[in-house]
């Protein structure tokens, strides 16, 4: 009774924090509005205040308290920041991969047009930059290192669309820029706003690399699976050519008439394929691969945590990477 207990208060605080955040956002869209932005305001609020699950700020803030912070209100605007440049490069990201939905509404291109969807992204990333800009030039460094290698990856993916070649490295290293990188240099900089030395703060970093790449796995898993919760058709990734590490894994594996279909499936995938797919998957256990990797780096997440003293953020972050872990089960 007191282990659950334990976890139905951690769990409580855990939503404490993401409507705090939420509303923060409302906020912030509503004084823009207010102030005239108009349409702009009002298309990249809709999309932002969508949903999702606000794990990297909640992250950010968790990682400030664990590093010793007291004054949330310091590292806020951090946070927010991060979340506003990750909805950026989401607008951006539907309009390169004509997605009609994201988080479960229209997206921004589909009903406003491709050229307000550009500006609205565009929108995002500079009062993400203007929260950001309010931290040392060592903090800016960071935030503008983290969405210079965005670009980099997203550069990096669009060139390995459909290239059955694609390579587990290739892939990490997209992952690393694209979907990790924001996780590790948001709970990094949060360490230094908190005070840490560069040393622990390094920490707080690498735990946001290893848990940043289990987010992706697992997100590669329900993509393939299938789950309402992910705002988007099943198999999106596949429909886009988007080589995720299940596919990349399969295809190292395959051989003879087994890969040439599997070559044949993801260069031309439809509905009616899901079922022959993952067959194949199964066959090479590249499904299992991704599960295993997906516990690999959370453990290995789990471990830089164990640096800090115990408390209540450590323990709500080391709750975060069984969310992360249990969004596949």
């Amino acid at each position: 009774m007191g282990v659950r207990s334990d976890v139905e208060t951690l769990s409580s605080a855990l939503e404490s924090i993401r409507d705090e955040v939420n509303q923060a956002l409302k906020d912030l869209i509503e004084s823009e509005i207010e102030s005239g932005a108009g349409e702009v305001a009002v298309e990249a609020g809709r999309v932002l205040n969508a949903g999702g699950k606000r794990l990297r700020p909640i992250l950010f803030l968790l990682a400030y308290q664990l590093a010793g912070g007291t004054n949330i209100d310091d590292v806020m605007p951090l946070a927010l920041a991060f979340e506003l440049i990750h909805t950026a490069t989401l607008v951006h990201d539907d309009i390169n991969d004509e997605a009609q939905q994201r988080r479960g509404i229209p997206t921004i291109h589909a009903q406003a047009g491709q050229a307000k969807a550009v500006i609205a992204g565009d929108w995002l990333f500079v009062h993400g930059f203007a929260l950001g800009g309010r931290y040392s030039e060592q903090i800016v460094t960071v935030i503008a290192r983290c969405c210079a290698n965005i670009a980099v990856s997203e550069y990096h993916q669009l060139d390995h669309v459909l290239n059955l070649a694609t390579s587990p490295e290739d892939y990490l290293s997209i992952v690393r820029g694209k979907t990790a990188g924001p996780f590790a240099s948001g709970c990094y900089a949060a360490g230094l706003v908190a005070g840490l030395d560069d040393e622990h703060a390094r920490a707080l970093e690498r735990f946001g690399m290893e848990l940043g790449i289990a987010f992706q796995l697992v997100d590669d898993l329900l993509d393939l699976r299938g789950d309402e919760r992910m705002g988007k058709p099943r198999g999106a990734d596949v429909y886009e050519g988007k080589m995720t590490l299940p596919l990349i894994h399969a295809l190292t594996l395959s051989h003879g008439a087994h890969r040439t279909r599997l070559s044949e499936l993801i260069e031309n995938f439809s509905d009616d394929d899901f079922d022959e797919l993952m067959a194949l998957l199964e066959r090479s256990s590249s499904m299992e691969y991704a599960e295993i990797l997906v516990k690999t780096h959370l453990e290995r997440a789990q471990e830089e945590l164990q640096r800090f003293p115990n408390g209540q953020a450590k323990e709500m972050m080391m709750m975060i990477t069984n969310i992360v872990k249990d969004r596949h089960a």
